[in-house]
């Protein structure tokens, strides 16, 4: 028996503001963007005409979209395929150098890391809310579908561990709605070292201690501050000042965008979990109003089908709710009254799966075949030198469960491939070659007595991986700026 039961209809009006409250408070602060300086805003600064496009939104269309179409068992190549097919012509950033090692053949998780300067920025946090409605009640559910995400496109960084916590703490603000009980259930599924956890416990640390809203953050632009605005870590300490020292809604979004930088991103998440703690009672008019109902696509968006109204977009994240609680989640369910168990806090604080998520390896590709993950190890950088021995491993998964199979590997044909013992839950194979080309097939093939399996990979040569400067964006198209060769223009 599910130990948290939430009420359908207050469930259906918190993902409804969730999704209000993301449209709003990236609506405000849009216009500030990028910028490093304290604003001073206590409303829109022009009052919209509906909500402005986000990315922030967009992305989880995409995610949305997936999950009616391929189930609520994600994988990381349905994520690959999905962003290949909706979102490939955003260059900015991580979303360049995701689409750029997708295109070059490396998979996730690789794909997240492999030469990805920004994998500490907000490209993956901004997309938690999916999540979170879709797991509510479930944190560290969440928080491990959040780790999946957001390896595409930030894995190993603080990219990862900052959708984490947000997947977390919004879902468990389905359940709680103290503030300093969602932020330490979100900081119990991310590591105690990372930046972001310590910069959260700045902000909450200042707000605790009765230090002013603009000391608490210039102290976090003095310890936690990066020079790209869009930086993960200082924008998450900036969203909880907001959070904690605003008096209203409104306030709330102010003080966030008002601490600068990659604003739209702050105000967005900080509307969006506002919204599920209030339902939308707790979204006055005055800022609803101007924004409505309609949902605005960025142009490098490409969705047929996508929701056109917060209404179907409600709707349709309900659908995959139901699927998702009843299919993977042993706490939380749905039904016609809220009901909570004695020991729901502690529920809302587990965090096996979140943990386990995390140790996953980053230098690692995932290929499907069937119902069996296969994961090529790369035990580093996927680049294989001639002359030098590489250990690679692989490993299989069916779910959450190892598969036990025979493994061997099909290199290209002036490679040597020798077994080794096995270690870390992987079958081990050392290789060597002389002469080794820009891009390589490896294949991995799997016989257990079900059937046959195959997966192939990209090994890279040095002249593959010459390397990219730091800060340096992917090539855009002159005429719409989108991801060359990829853009709104073909």
């Amino acid at each position: 028996m599910k130990n948290i039961l939430l009420s359908e209809a207050e469930y259906r009006d918190k993902v409804y503001a969730c999704w209000l409250g993301k449209n709003i408070g990236g609506t405000l602060g849009a216009p500030f963007e990028g910028r490093k300086y304290v604003n001073d805003l206590d409303f829109y600064p022009v009052i919209p005409e509906g909500a402005a496009p986000n990315d922030d939104l967009d992305f989880q269309l995409v995610w949305l979209k997936m999950l009616e179409e391929k189930g609520v068992e994600v994988t990381l190549p349905n994520l690959a395929d999905y962003w290949l097919k909706h979102l490939s012509a955003y260059p900015w950033n991580e979303y360049g150098f995701c689409h750029r090692n997708l295109e070059l053949g490396l998979r996730p998780p690789i794909s997240g890391c492999f030469e990805n300067y920004y994998v500490d920025e907000m490209g993956s946090p901004i997309r938690s809310e999916i999540w979170a409605c879709t797991a509510p009640g479930d944190p560290q559910l969440a928080a491990s579908m959040a780790w999946k995400d957001s390896a595409l496109d930030h894995a190993g960084g603080e990219g990862t561990h900052g959708e984490m916590f947000w997947a977390a703490a919004e879902s468990a603000a389905f359940v709680v709605s103290d503030p300093r009980t969602l932020i330490q259930v979100g900081l119990q599924m991310i590591p105690v070292w990372s930046r972001i956890s310590r910069a959260v416990r700045e902000a909450v640390w200042c707000y605790e201690n009765g230090v002013r809203w603009a000391e608490a953050r210039d102290r976090v632009v003095t310890y936690y501050g990066h020079h790209q605005p869009c930086h993960a870590v200082q924008n998450h300490a900036f969203t909880v000042l907001g959070w904690l020292y605003g008096s209203d809604f409104g306030d709330k979004l102010c003080k966030a965008v008002n601490c600068g930088y990659d604003t739209d991103c702050t105000g967005a998440t900080l509307g969006a979990i506002l919204g599920i703690i209030g339902g939308t009672g707790g979204i006055p008019e005055r800022w609803r109003a101007p924004i409505g109902e309609r949902i605005a696509l960025h142009r490098f968006t490409r969705l047929p089908g996508a929701p056109r109204t917060i209404g179907e977009l409600t709707q349709r994240t309900m659908a995959v709710a139901q699927k998702m609680v009843q299919r993977k989640s042993d706490a939380v369910g749905f039904a016609a009254e809220r009901r909570l168990a004695d020991d729901a806090l502690s529920l809302l604080f587990r965090n096996e799966k979140a943990l386990a998520a995390l140790r996953q390896d980053v230098h690692a590709s995932v290929g499907v075949d069937g119902d069996v993950e296969i994961w090529l190890h790369y035990n580093g950088e996927p680049v294989l030198h001639p002359g030098i021995g590489k250990t690679v491993g692989v490993s299989l998964r069916r779910g959450d469960a190892p598969v036990e199979a025979e493994v061997t590997l099909e290199p290209p044909s002036n490679w040597e491939v020798q077994a080794m013992p096995d270690a870390f839950g992987q079958k081990r194979f050392l290789i060597t070659a002389a002469n080794v080309a820009d891009r390589n097939t490896l294949t991995v093939n799997i016989s257990h007595p079900e059937s046959e399996r195959h997966a192939s990979f990209l090994l890279l040569g040095p002249g593959g991986a010459r390397g990219y400067p730091s800060g340096r964006n992917v090539p855009t198209c002159p005429v719409c700026n989108g991801y060359e060769g990829s853009c709104i223009c073909k």
